[in-house]
């Protein structure tokens, strides 16, 4: 086992100074390299290892897991995929970053393997040579959105009960958040997605990660969504009274949802009730959705387009016949998914896979728009392709209602500065 010293260098201390971290890489060379930019970032005991073997026999010596393992993919012993799931295994170390220098698809078979399994702990996968502001962009990951110091946790939340949901309903605890749709020609706020938000009275804000799941074919699925609606349609109104450019709003449908002419009723009657005009809306739909009872899901979207709603496909080319769905149905956005936005820059195969569902929106007339674009590098290449809209955490994080008009206010001047308009 070899230990580096670490140098003293910004006085600024991110999440990571002073933890401890392992580098696996054959090359001496490029591991002195690796090294140096651990260094730049304050880490504290630096351990290295050759291989995958000699990696597991340092780690095995450790009372405790390293913060991070950074590791090549292809090393002689023990591989880079090979040693990965014995981590994961092992809980051997908690966060992983992997790179090579090798074809770039191999890197994502390892991103790949943490989308099903996220005790991998995976930061993220950088290509040779690695630069710092990449390598601290995946270190960022490691922290939580807030910008705390606590690890990412890697375990499922725990499911909230029927009855549980219930109550919170009648209680009025869910509200919409929103995240801002920034069009990339000019970096005007376009429009905004109502992502669902539980106000729990012990445990602060919880995501829909805490109760979604519970809901899913449940007929209490339908009361939630009116529920939701019923909260956008006054916030639309109230955003219209402050004098706000028209914004469209996305709300997500359930396949039982849509598949049911009941809540489509229910639904369309709640918005001409309110006196919301229906093209403020956008009703975003997965292919999953749409599959799961095809007949009755195509007359209900034919139903909200003849009635002037938008129509979105939603998480467009992580199903297996997304273009079929998209070709046959009267869609009137694409949202691709976060999984062939976010590093499009950097992968050549995530950069094709990109171009052609833009390509394949802008044949058909619709306007397209990138989900999960975090980085500066990503918006640029989203903008040249043709992009017409982009949301992500690089623009905006989802928010309250009554956040959005000061969000307005205080970046407009940044955004259209991204845009390249200033």
């Amino acid at each position: 086992m070899m230990t580096t010293s670490p140098d003293t260098v910004a006085a600024a201390a991110p999440a990571w100074s002073g933890r401890r971290v392992l580098v696996v890489e054959d090359s001496v060379v490029q591991r002195g390299y690796l090294v140096g930019l651990l260094r730049q970032l304050n880490f504290g005991e630096i351990l290295e290892a050759g291989d995958g073997n000699e990696a597991l026999r340092v780690l095995e010596q450790l009372a405790a897991p390293p913060f991070l393992v950074l590791t090549d993919l292809e090393m002689p012993g023990m591989d880079g995929i090979e040693l990965t799931c014995q981590l994961r295994e092992r809980r051997l170390a908690e966060n992983l970053i992997v790179i090579s220098a090798r074809d770039p698809r191999l890197l994502e078979i390892i991103e790949s393997m943490a989308c099903e399994d996220a005790s991998i702990g995976l930061l993220g996968t950088l290509l040779k040579p690695v630069q710092l502001d990449s390598l601290t962009q995946l270190l960022c990951k490691a922290t939580d959105r807030a910008g705390d110091c606590a690890p990412v946790a890697y375990s499922a939340p725990p499911q909230a009960t029927l009855e549980e949901l219930a109550q919170a309903l009648t209680r009025r605890e869910f509200v919409p958040y929103f995240q801002p749709k920034i069009a990339m020609q000019n970096g005007h706020l376009k429009g905004v997605e109502a992502l669902a938000r539980w106000k729990h009275p012990q445990r602060g804000i919880l995501s829909p990660a805490h109760f979604i799941d519970t809901l899913e074919g449940h007929p209490l699925m339908a009361d939630f969504t009116l529920e939701l609606v019923q909260q956008v349609l006054e916030r639309i109104l109230d955003w219209q009274k402050h004098g706000l450019p028209p914004l469209t709003v996305s709300i997500n449908l359930s396949a039982d949802n849509l598949a049911e002419r009941g809540f489509i009723d229910r639904l369309m009657a709640q918005v001409s009730a309110s006196g919301v005009t229906p093209s403020a809306l956008v009703w975003e739909v997965t292919e999953t959705s749409v599959m799961r009872q095809l007949s009755q899901a195509l007359t209900n979207m034919g139903r909200l387009r003849l009635a002037g709603y938008g129509l979105a496909m939603d998480d467009f080319g992580i199903g297996y016949s997304s273009m079929q769905q998209f070709a046959r149905c009267p869609f009137t956005e694409l949202k691709i998914d976060r999984a062939f936005v976010n590093g499009a820059a950097q992968w050549p195969n995530r950069h094709m896979v990109l171009k052609s569902a833009l390509d394949l929106g802008q044949s058909l007339g619709v306007a397209t728009v990138a989900e999960g674009v975090e980085t500066v590098e990503d918006w640029k290449l989203l903008r040249d392709l043709g992009c017409d809209m982009a949301q992500g955490y690089l623009l905006a994080k989802p928010m309250p209602a009554e956040e959005l008009v000061g969000w307005i206010r205080q970046d407009r001047r940044r955004l259209r500065a991204l845009a390249g308009e200033e």
